[in-house]
């Protein structure tokens, strides 16, 4: 109760507030932190589906219509505003003829945003955006084959499966995760096979010098560093000093040397100017591909908060370039599902500067390949 409050009042991030009580619970055991999971991922991915369910907002009645989906058994004398199981099941059935923001459970205007740009394309993408994530791993090639992972795997109790359309990806089944300890190996990453599109594009060879503009606690900067065989150099560069420190870690963890941090300073760009062989600008974005993941991001989000990274992503692509070398090249990418924030961007930067041409795009569909929603190009001066 406390998780979704802080969620739906308070606009905070599932995730963190998830952990935060797990932190603060540490007696709470394997099963009870699965069930409390299960139960505020989704109720918040399906929030508004479950209040025309029961007809109310009551959190208490939310969970109950949630565990009522799930097939567990809700007490007879349960009822909220004269809505008991059986009514509760029978407005379930009525659902389908509820609006599409209703039975998909978003918000009106982004739905109706979505559908303006996506088309009818996006009746299956919201569909597909709905439905839980499974885990997906990287390969650190650096350290094993896809083949000697599924086997490290399996001898520690493991399965995991390859991924078509992405060779250093593995999947584990519906419902199974990683457990921390293989995590801290650093043979494997999480990391969506969507996501592992994007550092392929930038098409980096060995001795090569590349920055990373926005990278985070460094997922792909990992796999750039494993395409590059572990030579050359990568710079990660971000405004959060917390997730350049992750990224060390992690980094450290992968066994590789050639990934060194750096903050954004006002002097960046004059430092950096023409320096690198390869950019990846992972610009921020509405992040509407991980919904999936993040199914409060839905709930937070506004008009004004996607037009503000809008101008963000436009600023990226103006001034970031400056870090390229004549000649390099650079990926424009987001985990967005959005046309506006993707090729729309690359559009309006062509009539500001005709230099950067498009020499290769992806559009990764969740409806296309139960895989998070990405789009990125490559482009050339």
């Amino acid at each position: 109760m406390e998780i979704l409050r802080g969620v739906f009042e308070g606009g905070r991030v599932l995730d963190r507030e998830l952990e935060q009580t797990f932190r603060a619970n540490p007696k709470w055991g394997k099963r009870d932190r699965g069930f409390i999971a299960e139960t505020v991922f989704e109720v918040t991915r399906w929030r508004r589906a479950l209040a025309f369910v029961v007809e109310g907002d009551s959190l208490e009645a939310l969970c109950a219509a949630q565990w009522n989906r799930a097939g567990l058994e809700i007490p007879d004398w349960w009822s909220w505003q004269g809505r008991r199981v059986p009514e509760m099941t029978a407005r379930e059935e009525l659902l389908g003829s509820e609006p599409r923001a209703i039975h998909e459970s978003m918000p009106d205007w982004l739905d109706e945003r979505c559908a303006r740009e996506i088309g009818g394309a996006w009746d299956a993408e919201l569909s597909a955006l709905n439905r839980r994530a499974p885990v997906f791993l990287r390969v650190n090639r650096l350290r094993l084959t896809p083949a000697e992972a599924i086997g490290w795997l399996a001898d520690n109790g493991v399965q995991a499966s390859p991924v078509d359309g992405a060779p250093d990806a593995l999947v584990l089944p519906e419902g199974k995760s990683l457990p921390k300890p293989l995590a801290a190996e650093g043979l494997v990453e999480i990391q969506d096979a969507g996501s592992q599109m994007i550092a392929p594009l930038l098409e980096v060879e060995p001795g090569m010098r590349v920055i990373d503009a926005c990278a985070g606690a460094g997922g792909k900067t990992l796999h750039l560093a494993a395409l590059m065989q572990g030579r050359g150099e990568i710079v990660g560069m971000d405004l959060s000093a917390a997730k350049l420190s992750e990224l060390r870690r992690r980094a450290s963890r992968a066994g590789t040397r050639i990934i060194r941090t750096d903050s954004w300073r006002a002097d960046t760009l004059k430092r950096y100017a023409g320096w690198a062989d390869r950019v990846l600008i992972d610009a921020p974005c509405s992040g509407l591909g991980t919904l999936r993941r993040q199914p409060d991001l839905k709930w937070r989000l506004n008009e004004a908060t996607i037009e503000k990274t809008r101008r963000v992503q436009r600023k990226l692509l103006d001034h970031y370039t400056e870090l390229l070398k004549p000649g390099g090249k650079f990926v424009y990418a987001t985990c967005s599902v959005l046309p506006s924030e993707n090729e729309g961007q690359l559009e309006s930067l062509a009539e500001r500067d005709g230099r950067f041409k498009v020499e290769a795009e992806i559009k990764v569909s969740p409806s296309a390949t139960g895989w998070d929603g990405f789009y990125a190009a490559r482009l050339a001066l």
